[in-house]
């Protein structure tokens, strides 16, 4: 290989090593690998920025803002408690939560979409005193699965067709993708439903700590004169107390929560805690403290202040980063109850805890604390409970019109998928269902910039040689087993790294190998690219190979493990429609 070669691929294993370990965000791994390969030479300032032109970035931030102005709607809950009703066997509620689910998903890109029913799903289970991990995976995957049917129902999807457009073919139709994916969704959604009820486990749902810490409730009076009046809650000692949490302070019929460590303490100052029974004798022995009369279960009132699950992101800045050392308090005007981590809840000092993707954060803030973060980096998903969510019901026709019209639009052909996703945009705005502000909130900035920053990757890849010799190293092992053996290969490779790093950056990467080896085998690039394309979406084994299997980890109390229970039928289902079914359509 080239001098230039060597350089890419050694770029290339050193960000796949660095998004695979949650180094940093994304965004910053991949676009200084693009910046890398251009300041040694590799690549050209005009491949280098040659994603930030291409339609597909754009394309993808113009549906966040369409999928965002059905989200706030509330429509979708609305949906939910009318689809799943009061239930019924399971396999039977299965079937009526993903059916619907996948058929959305093929049409609004899948990672709002499970953002928007975890909320309801688990507020409907909850009521029904059914467990929610018996759903939420199983959302997930439909999400994912209704997305490989359609081009917009994932970005990776758009991202491929961009691609495409970029090295000289047509871009993709909008159902192009469905002689491969629509297989993968119907037996998909038939294999959960026929499975998900055997290989599940039910699991304790991280706000399910909230609800039993709620159960033990201690009220304490500060002494007047006492050995913490004047003290500040810091200097008193009271932020680090052992399975306890000081969520408000009551003065002078004034409430105080959350409660900054710099408050200051003051003789007859009603201090509410909130913990575990078994270790409320370290709030009973501070001196300077008297219980109150009675020591009861008691709700925290509602109306002031409210509960969150916030699930952290690999984009996030909270990410290696300690409740403490961030400022979490000041920064977010809210206090952490409980870290939720691989579904179970992490014990110590929160605020020394080193927070990692996927992590499940239980807060206590004001109700605008959704509106503020959500749909921002710092968390994946924000989801209220305690209490229904506000919503925009007056805005259902018009945000409901509008995306119907995208749809339509596209996939008729009336108007390229750019064209109308921007106009479905725009007009969430117009109509009032989005303010500028939550549109521009609405976009993952980091999605962006990865899709955009990733195609100079593949410029490097393709221009070195790189791809043709990878190619040949996968189509060499494979060639002498037949058609089905080489698209296997293409598959297993993109499986592998888009489980190890985020689904785009696996098809920018995957993309100019499988040309590659389409051409070493004479076969139709387009049939690879649409394979590249499915299986940079079929991560189905790990909670950190797609957005939206972080998204449930913590709100399902799953452990890592359980991907895989569900996940290793899906991921075989899948490669066998995939190396069934490609040789036949494009006669490989």
């Amino acid at each position: 290989m080239t001098t230039d070669a060597w350089i890419t691929l050694g770029v290339v294993l050193l960000t796949i090593v660095l998004l695979a370990r949650d180094f940093t965000a994304p965004a910053a791994v991949v676009f200084g690998a693009v910046v890398a390969l251009l300041v040694a030479g590799v690549i050209e300032p005009a491949e280098a920025f040659s994603g930030f032109s291409n339609a597909a970035p754009i394309t993808v931030a113009a549906l966040y803002v369409v999928a965002a102005g059905i989200e706030r709607t509330g429509v979708l809950n609305r949906i939910v408690d009318f689809v799943l009703g009061s239930g019924g066997g399971e396999r039977r509620t299965l079937t009526r939560l993903l059916v619907p689910t996948a058929t959305a998903s093929a049409f609004l890109n899948n990672t709002p979409i499970v953002a928007m029913m975890v909320p309801p799903v688990s507020r409907w289970s909850q009521r029904m005193g059914r467990s929610v991990s018996r759903y939420l995976m199983p959302l997930s995957y439909a999400a994912m699965v209704g997305g490989m049917v359609t081009l917009i129902g994932t970005s990776t999807n758009v991202v491929v067709s961009g691609l495409l457009e970029a090295s000289g073919f047509e871009p993709m139709g909008f159902f192009e993708i469905a002689k491969l994916g629509l297989p993968v969704a119907v037996g998909g959604v038939a294999l959960m439903v026929l499975v998900a009820p055997v290989t599940l486990p039910t699991r304790r749902p991280a706000r399910q700590d909230i609800e039993d810490v709620r159960e033990f409730v201690v009220e304490m009076r500060v002494d007047r004169g006492g050995a913490l009046d004047s003290l500040s809650v810091a200097d008193a000692d009271l932020r680090h107390l052992a399975g306890v949490f000081l969520v408000q302070l009551e003065r002078a019929g004034e409430t105080i929560a959350p409660v900054a460590p710099s408050t200051v303490l003051r003789g007859g100052d009603r201090l509410r805690f909130v913990g575990n029974a078994r270790e409320v004798a370290d709030v009973h022995d501070r001196a300077g403290l008297t219980p109150e009369a009675q020591e009861h279960a008691v709700a925290i009132p509602s109306g002031q202040h409210a509960f969150f699950e916030a699930v952290i992101g690999d984009a996030s800045p909270l990410v290696g980063a300690s409740l403490k050392g961030i400022g979490f308090r000041d920064r977010y005007q809210a206090a952490v109850l409980a870290i939720h981590r691989a579904g179970q809840r992490v014990e110590g000092k929160l605020g020394e805890v080193r927070l990692r993707t996927g992590d499940t954060l239980l807060v206590l803030a004001a109700p605008a604390f959704q509106d503020r973060w959500h749909g921002t980096t710092d968390f994946l998903l924000v989801s209220r409970f305690g209490g229904p969510e506000p919503a925009r019901a007056q805005k259902i026709v018009p945000a409901t019109t509008i995306a119907v019209a995208v749809v339509v639009a596209a996939g008729s052909g009336l108007l390229p998928i750019l064209e109308a996703s921007l106009l479905g945009a725009i007009a969430m705005v117009v109509f009032g269902v989005l303010s500028p502000n939550e549109a521009r909130t609405a976009v993952d900035l980091d999605v962006i910039v990865v899709i955009a920053a990733a195609f100079g990757l593949g410029a490097a890849i393709t221009g070195t040689g790189l791809a043709e010799r990878l190619a040949n190293g996968l189509v060499g092992g494979a060639e002498g087993l037949g058609s089905a053996a080489v698209v296997l290969a293409v598959s297993l490779a993109t499986l592998a790294l888009t489980e190890a790093i985020t689904n785009n950056a696996a098809a920018v990467l995957m993309f100019p190998v499988a040309i590659a080896a389409a051409a070493d085998v004479g076969a139709d690039p387009r049939a690879f690219a649409l394979v590249v394309a499915l299986m940079a979406s079929a991560s189905f084994l790990t909670p950190i190979g797609y957005q939206t299997n972080t998204m449930v980890w913590g709100p399902g109390g799953y452990r890592f493990g359980d991907y895989a229970r569900l996940g290793a039928p899906l991921t075989i289902l899948t490669l066998v429609v995939v190396a069934v079914l490609a040789p036949i359509y494009w006669v490989i």
